[in-house]
């Protein structure tokens, strides 16, 4: 079957709602989902305003400015346009939230939707809680400006309880604001109260079930995302991002071919639509899983079609960390040290980024016979935290010295010293598991904890080995590397 034909199978197993006429026909009414957020502009832009929300919800940013920007052309006193295209320089889930380069656009759109001053009081209200996310950027920490962002829409969503849109926008507030070391995921959860509800109301809206599958995409919670993740690539097709955001539940639960035909379908449209930031997001997510689900050589296919994809932005965080990781993912998860020591970044990567190949390659050295040349990558990998530290990215730091250790850890066991590499590596799964992925990742390259049952085996203890493989398992269902570790040291332990 040719690439096209399997993904059209894949859309028509995923979306049993569409024809296959309609899945052949290059145009086929475009399904993004039903949005209504009625504004005070001119009424023949609110449906194209409406379409504009829709692919803002899908993080179909691109379109979503462009949608907005011809409702401005049409309407050239509609001040929520203006907010609109603003909203779409604020990728609230990403990394960055806001590209540097694209904050002085932004603060022009937002002041210019400001000097019109939008046409009823709810309108102000939008436009005055965006205006905080780029009220003095250059001085007032992100951090500060994104809870004030998230107290202004609380304050708007708590006046305009009936308004759906307000609702929704807040739930997405909570989440940009929930923090990777609060494991009670106290955000999430509440963002998931005000959507949950709304779900039952507004079936068809693409936002909820997006919004919802973020708040559930952790280990507690996954569990309660799956109604939404089947939900939301069928509610917008259209959008690359809605076919790939039911991997994120479908990973963390260990479902393996529901990952697999999720992310063929999204990469498909994401090439369709030139959207290269998402087709390797989805090529990441894909290489993830063929891995987990011990289909190699289609993860390695997928490796080899990098070198097809000229004039890559590495300067983008998600193409830099996409593009990085799959060579990685391919070479480390199937124990190819060697191929891991010869790892290099892209040039113009983000420092995190680079962190990541530098600590491929140390592993490779320590793994495969050469501990004492990790030790150059071990100190760049300090120089990489020493760097994040300053620049105040402290989640990144703290990921970084994860990987510091774990080279550490593994050249300390290359030089018989046991207890300092198990040491080392508890340190790191324990600080790792007290930590959430960002969005953009399936989650660790090399789990330490995983890790941990691995080393625990090579020194010849295999019942501790067993309880670390099954704590990792708890963490991330279905990895093969923990099951083959688990099966391995079940065996060992019984025979001793």
């Amino acid at each position: 079957m040719s690439h096209l034909g399997r993904t059209v199978f894949i859309l028509l197993f995923m979306f049993p709602f569409l024809s296959a006429q309609e899945a052949h026909d290059h145009h086929a009414p475009e399904m993004l989902g039903k949005v209504s957020f009625p504004i005070s502009c001119a009424p023949a832009v609110q449906e194209q305003f409406n379409r504009g929300v829709a692919l803002l919800h899908s993080f179909a940013y691109t379109a979503s400015q462009n949608a907005f920007q011809r409702v401005a052309e049409l309407d050239p006193r509609c001040a929520m346009a203006h907010w609109g295209i603003a909203m779409a320089y604020f990728h609230q889930l990403w990394q960055p939230p806001i590209v540097p380069a694209t904050v002085s656009s932004a603060q022009d759109e937002i002041r210019k939707a400001e000097e019109m001053g939008g046409g009823s009081e709810r309108e102000r209200q939008f436009i005055r809680a965006l205006s905080l996310m780029y009220l003095d950027a250059a001085t007032v920490p992100y951090r500060t400006r994104v809870l004030n962002y998230e107290k202004a829409m609380s304050d708007l969503a708590a006046k305009n309880r009936e308004d759906d849109e307000a609702q929704v926008f807040y739930a997405l507030a909570l989440l940009a604001n929930a923090s990777p070391a609060d494991k009670t995921h106290a955000r999430q959860k509440q963002a998931a109260e005000l959507l949950e509800p709304l779900n039952r109301i507004y079936p068809q809206h693409p936002g909820i079930p997006h919004y919802l599958i973020h708040a559930h995409d952790n280990a507690e919670l996954a569990p309660r995302g799956v109604a939404a993740a089947k939900a939301y690539a069928r509610i917008a097709p259209s959008a690359p991002h809605a076919l790939h955001m039911p991997s994120h539940i479908f990973t963390r639960l260990g479902l393996w071919d529901d990952s697999i035909a999720s992310n063929l379908a999204a990469r498909e449209s994401a090439h369709q639509q030139g959207d290269a930031g998402e087709e390797l997001h989805a090529m990441d997510y894909l290489v993830y899983a063929y891995l987990q689900n011990g289909r190699d050589q289609e993860a390695i296919q997928i490796v080899q079609q990098l070198k097809q994809m000229p004039k890559l932005d590495f300067s983008d965080f998600k193409i830099a960390y996409a593009f990085t990781v799959m060579p990685i993912r391919c070479a480390v998860e199937r124990a190819k040290w060697s191929e891991a020591a010869t790892i290099v970044p892209p040039p113009g990567a983000p420092p995190h980024v680079v962190a990541i190949a530098v600590w491929a390659r140390g592993m490779g050295l320590a793994r495969s016979g050469h501990a004492s040349e990790a030790s150059a990558e071990i100190g760049r990998l300090g120089e990489i935290e020493e760097q994040l530290r300053t620049s105040g990215d402290a989640y990144w730091a703290s990921q970084v010295q994860i990987l510091k250790r774990e080279v550490t850890a593994w050249s300390a066991q290359a030089e018989s010293k046991s207890d300092e590499a198990v040491a080392l590596m508890r340190t790191s799964a324990d600080e790792e598991d007290a930590i959430e992925k960002l969005p953009v990742t399936p989650g660790p390259v090399l789990p330490a904890r995983e890790q941990l049952g691995f080393l625990l085996l090579e020194q010849n203890h295999p019942s501790q080995a067993l309880g670390e493989f099954r704590t990792a398992l708890a963490n991330a269902p279905g990895r093969r590397g923990a099951l083959q570790g688990a099966a391995r040291a079940a065996e060992l332990s019984a025979e001793k």
